[in-house]
């Protein structure tokens, strides 16, 4: 099942205070049409809310996190009030905010530039509000769910294999296995076997190249089809 889960009929026009639930709302459906077993498979923000998601609902047995974050960020589009500022949380959960990272906004690409790259905007954030990382830090120990990681380390969009290596490192501390899978070579847009090679467009840079994307997505493939096959 793909679920819109933003920008839809009678829901937020960006990834800003998203409801954690309206992925729960997916699994209700799932579990009523026959699924005895559930994954979720995100992308970016989208492996993001997959992983909180999993916190927060032990039915969901597996998580594949592509081109993940370890923390909940600000705020990306805008929101039911048709702004993105002043920042506030991309998720919710009970109708309250997560805690979450604010960017810092002194390495943003200058207006005009083609396919900017914000990678080092999020890596200064990281940076300059290190304060604010252990409450914005997804705890994916909470999960009940196996987590597979796959990340490449030419993501121009942001730090996902850092990423990635913080979420395992996490689950190793509480005992949890981790199954991460990673290309030096690949960016942000993972090419699973089968899927069409995202083109990237001008207004940011996923960085990586196009056979080490489709690489790090076959090799993924493998570790996911295993998994799910248990």
């Amino acid at each position: 099942m793909a679920q819109r889960w933003w920008g839809g009929p009678g829901q937020e026009p960006g990834i800003n205070e998203v409801p954690i639930e309206r992925f729960l709302q997916g699994v209700d459906q799932l579990q009523a049409e026959g699924c005895d077993r559930v994954a979720i498979i995100g992308s970016s923000y989208g492996a993001v809310a997959a992983l909180l998601a999993a916190t927060r609902d032990m039915r969901i047995d597996v998580v594949i996190a592509e081109s993940p974050s370890h923390v909940v960020w600000q705020c990306s589009g805008v929101g039911r009030d048709g702004s993105a500022w002043p920042p506030r949380s991309s998720h919710t959960w009970g109708g309250v905010p997560l805690p979450y990272m604010t960017w810092d906004p002194r390495v943003w690409p200058p207006a005009g530039t083609v396919n900017p790259a914000y990678r080092p905007m999020h890596e200064l954030s990281l940076r300059t509000f290190a304060e604010d990382i252990e409450a914005a830090s997804i705890p994916v120990e909470a999960a009940r769910a196996d987590i597979i990681l796959v990340a490449g380390g030419a993501d121009a969009l942001w730090p996902s294999a850092a990423s990635a290596h913080a979420i395992a490192e996490r689950l190793r501390r509480h005992g949890k296995e981790v199954m991460l899978v990673e290309h030096p070579a690949a960016g942000h847009s993972i090419c699973l076997p089968g899927e069409p090679y995202l083109a990237q467009g001008p207004d940011r840079n996923w960085g990586g190249e196009p056979a080490a994307d489709r690489a790090l997505g076959a090799e993924a493939w493998d570790v996911i089809v295993h998994r799910l096959m248990l």
